[in-house]
């Protein structure tokens, strides 16, 4: 397993808290969802304590009760609270092994990778870790290795070098291409990298579907434009979250209001594009996280990725609302946004987050597992 840089001592298993596999187990039956998806929704809200001193990491593991699937967490190492303790290769919780890790990575910002087995890439071509605007994102904790870039040469460039690196040296295979970079402060910057990227993937031979994390497409024309130049598209509107919007986010994101929101994913959906969102659970009180969960639910044609809010420092702790420093606040935050998702028969895609709230099952019903 490839090994990051250690700066501390392993603390000693009583140090780690008093949760066990039988208290997570008690959790799971209250709330009616599997032991598997509590516990790793627990790694993802607390994170690893470890001899590794890393802010986020990329952790490949497969779980001791249910070793079939290989999930891919990005979580903190650092946190010396966290109930989970990783030794060497194995992951504990109080004295029991409850998984099994089989890689580590550094999760830095770079130029592009690969997500669900080759079949989907992501590309950040517009220097995300320069993007510091809003105040709970950890971009800045993360080293970065990607250079902003120009448009045509640039792209090549990258595509060439994802070529390279592809499991199968074939960017033919793609079926997806996100766009996650959230420096695009303006909607005709963000055209104009569409407008280019798609050639681009053409001159590759990719005719996967683009996908564009945003909040500055907005105009009924720009919609036009991407659907005849860039279709097929997916909009996915970075929402974050309902409340605190001027307080936590920069000025791109938090001027568009929440109310704005169910007539621009609708006017998307009109122009021919598909349409989603991102949200952060961990930041709105449940009452409101439901409500604007509800409001978007009718306008998407796409699950919405929904993530447990990693608080990586002091600053972000005090930025969850009350209650979401607990296992019980995402469980509840799971049931009502399947009240509200599961009448549209939209279920959730794992390899598209790596902090869900769902994994083996969804609305009680089972979830094919597989790669993250």
């Amino acid at each position: 397993m490839p090994q990051l840089s250690m700066r501390r001592s392993i603390p000693s298993a009583n140090a780690v808290g008093a949760h066990r596999l039988h208290d997570l187990g008690q959790i799971a039956l209250r709330h009616g969802v599997p032991i598997e998806d509590v516990l790793l929704i627990a790694v993802n809200l607390h994170g690893i304590t470890s001899d590794h001193d890393r802010n986020r990491a990329r952790v490949n593991l497969r779980l001791a009760r249910r070793p079939e699937t290989t999930w891919q967490v990005i979580v903190p190492l650092n946190r010396p609270a966290s109930p989970f303790l990783l030794r060497g290769d194995e992951l504990w919780l109080n004295g029991e092994v409850v998984a099994h890790v089989e890689r580590i990575d550094a999760d830095e910002a770079v130029g592009g990778y690969f997500r669900d087995g080759g079949r989907a890439a992501t590309l950040n071509p517009n220097a995300r870790s320069r993007c510091v605007g809003c105040g709970w994102c950890p971009n800045t904790l993360e080293a970065a290795a990607d250079p902003k870039m120009q448009e045509e040469q640039g792209l090549d460039a990258l595509l060439r070098a994802l070529g390279e690196q592809h499991p199968r040296r074939n960017l033919a295979e793609l079926t997806e291409v996100t766009v996650s970079t959230g420096c695009f402060e303006r909607e005709g910057a963000a055209v104009d990298h569409l407008t280019a990227l798609r050639p681009a993937l053409e001159r590759a031979g990719v005719t996967a579907r683009i996908g564009f994390l945003t909040s500055v497409l907005r105009s009924d024309e720009v919609f036009a434009t991407i659907a005849s130049q860039v279709s097929p598209f997916v909009l996915r509107l970075t929402v974050e979250h309902f409340t605190r919007r001027e307080a936590l986010m920069k000025e791109t994101k938090a001027s568009l209001l929440p109310g704005q929101m169910p007539d621009l994913l609708a006017r998307a959906r009109a122009a021919g594009l598909d349409t989603s969102y991102t949200y952060i659970a961990g930041i709105d009180p449940l009452e409101d996280l439901a409500h604007g969960v509800n409001t978007l639910a009718g306008e998407v044609s796409e699950f919405p990725n929904f993530q447990v809010f990693q608080a990586h420092t002091p600053v972000m702790q005090v930025m969850r609302t009350p209650g979401a420093e607990s296992l019980d606040y995402y469980l509840r935050a799971r049931t009502a946004i399947e009240r509200a998702m599961a009448p549209t028969g939209l279920r959730p895609v794992g390899w598209e987050c790596y902090r869900p709230l769902w994994y083996f099952t969804y609305a009680g019903e089972d979830l094919v597992g597989g790669p993250r």
